[in-house]
Formats: C-alpha cells, structure tokens, sequence
C-alpha cells in the first residue's frame, strides 16, 4: 500500500520506497555559506593550532620556566607562592578572619562562591538573555569577579618578590658529611631551621656555604648574632662553638 510521496507504510513506520545512494550534500549550493569539515574546516583548526602552538614554543624559548633550587623541607623560612590562577585563594588565607583557627571559613567562602555559581541556572530560571533582565546571575558573577581580581591584585603587591627570588635562587651545594660532630651540632641548636639541611640557607638566613669567614668571625656571630640573627642563638660550650666554626668555615662547593 503506498501513500504520500515516494513513502510505504511497514506496519506504524514509514520508510523510503526507493533506496538512495548515500552521498554527501553538494555544499556548492550554498557558497560562502558553509564548508566541508573535511578537509577544508579542519585544515583551517590544524592551521591556527599549529601557529598557537609555534607561538607557544617561542615563548617557552626566550622565557624558560622559573625554576627554583630543590624543596627542603627543613626551611621554615620559604615563603610559597602558587600559580597565578590561585593567588586570590591565596590572599584570602592572609587575613586573620580565614587564617589560623578560622581557617575553615577560608575554605567555606569559595566553596560558597562556586556552588552559587553552579546554583545559577537553577534559581535565575527567567527566559531573557540580556544582563540588565538578570540582575542575579549578573549580579553575582559581577560579585566574584571584582573579588578575583581584587584579592589577585592585593597577593600581586604585597609579596615580597625580591625575597622571593633569593630564596629560590639554585646555588651549587658542599659535599656535607651529616654524620661529623660539626653537623650534629649545626642540628643540636637548631640552626638547621633557617640555613636548612644542606646549609644553603633561605628567606630567613643566608647561605654558610663558601662564607669566605675565619672561624673567629663565625663564633662571633654565633654569640652576638647579625642582621636577622639575633644574639645568644648558640647554646653549647666553647669547644663545641671551635668545632662548629670550624665545620661551618670548611664548607665549599669545590
């Protein structure tokens, strides 16, 4: 039984009488209008990533990545700094209503901040598009996006760079005996806490590596401390303070 135009019934369905080859569209109809994907729109997607990618690997070339001296965890004095895209998580955690016992609040502010963000489509359900008609998802992402740059801003100049770039500088490191009485003692009254593990200092204390000081010099500033170090840090006897100065005044990198 036929019906319609070039249509046969098969029970409740309906399927073409004749079968027709499957050939694409001729896209010739339409000039300017549209394209083949292949190849002619995906050859335009490899050609604009390849010259984002060149751009990318020049950029890479004439500004390599800021590399720093290896972590040591024994170095209370490093001052961390993240990514870009988390400095304003990070300046959030500075202040005295999200840091320390109120750190949890720290937290829950962005977590409030983002599920809003997923929450929005659901509450502002009106069908406008125009900002002005949507005054709380406007609203809102206009809130948080002030807050972002803002707190980003703040974490931008208010951190000491020129620490910073001290602190993470790569310098060459002295075969270090960690089993000598020098060493032992270096531990025992806790100068390992600002000039680190492998004696190459930090943000708090300088290095003691290749100091160019006569143990006389080193035993003075342990007793009398300079700069940052203040006096009456060394707690040991003068024997103790001969051999510390004396490990302390033999470390060199060659």
């Amino acid at each position: 039984m036929h019906r319609g135009k070039g249509m046969k019934f098969v029970g409740d369905s309906r399927v073409p009488a004749e079968r027709k080859p499957n050939i694409p569209k001729d896209y010739s109809e339409y000039p300017g209008k549209t394209e083949a994907f292949w190849p002619n729109f995906l050859l335009k997607e490899w050609m604009v990533g390849a010259v984002f990618l060149v751009g990318y690997l020049c950029l890479t070339i004439a500004h390599p990545s800021p590399l720093e001296r290896i972590a040591d965890p024994t170095d209370t004095g490093y001052i961390p700094m993240p990514d870009w895209y988390f400095l304003f998580l990070y300046q959030l955690l500075k202040y005295s209503y999200a840091s320390g016992p109120y750190e949890v609040i720290g937290l829950v502010i962005p977590g409030i901040a983002f599920a809003a963000l997923l929450l929005a489509p659901f509450i502002d359900r009106g069908p406008h598009r125009r900002p002005l008609k949507r005054p709380f998802a406007t609203g809102f992402m206009l809130l948080t996006l002030a807050a972002m740059i803002f707190l980003t801003w703040q974490s931008v100049v208010t951190h000491d760079w020129k620490a910073a770039e001290e602190q993470g500088k790569i310098v060459q490191e002295a075969k270090i005996d960690k089993s000598s009485e020098g060493y032992q003692l270096f531990q025992k009254n806790g100068c390992i806490n600002c000039h680190g593990e492998k004696l190459t200092g930090g943000a708090a204390a300088p290095s003691l590596v290749d100091t160019g000081l006569k143990p006389e010099e080193i035993k003075k500033i342990a007793r009398n401390g300079k700069g940052n170090m203040p006096p009456g840090q060394f707690k040991g006897t003068d024997q103790e303070l001969d051999k510390l100065a004396n490990f302390i005044a033999n470390l060199k990198t060659k």
